[in-house]
């Protein structure tokens, strides 16, 4: 699975991902740091990237009939990097049989 981190999330995520074995890029590092949402789902869609965000449009953009982007949505209030690392080593097998199966939009609470 490959994925796209948002920018309401640090960069350790994608660096996290990568390290656990799954392609990842954060939005800064590939230009797309102040790039608008269509912008950011045409390139996840053109590059078959799962987005993870904590932005609720990317949610209702995943639901739409047609929709040709998958979402992680990302529900955590404030936290610190090591709680939202540990959660997704946590949630991550059965976020990726989720999105196996062809679930469009995770939520991630």
């Amino acid at each position: 699975m490959k994925f796209l981190i948002d920018n309401q999330l640090r960069s350790a995520l994608a660096k996290h991902l990568r390290t656990n074995g799954h392609e990842s890029q954060h939005v800064l590092d590939v230009g797309l740091a102040t790039a608008e949402d269509s912008e950011i789902c045409a390139y996840a869609t053109k590059h078959k990237l799962v987005i993870i965000t904590k932005d609720e449009d990317f949610s209702r953009q995943a639901i739409q009939p047609g929709a040709t982007i998958r979402v992680v949505w990302v529900r955590l209030g404030n936290c610190r990097k090591t709680t939202l690392l540990a959660t997704f080593d946590l949630l991550l097998p059965s976020i990726l049989t989720a999105l196996e199966a062809g679930d469009r939009l995770i939520e991630i609470r």
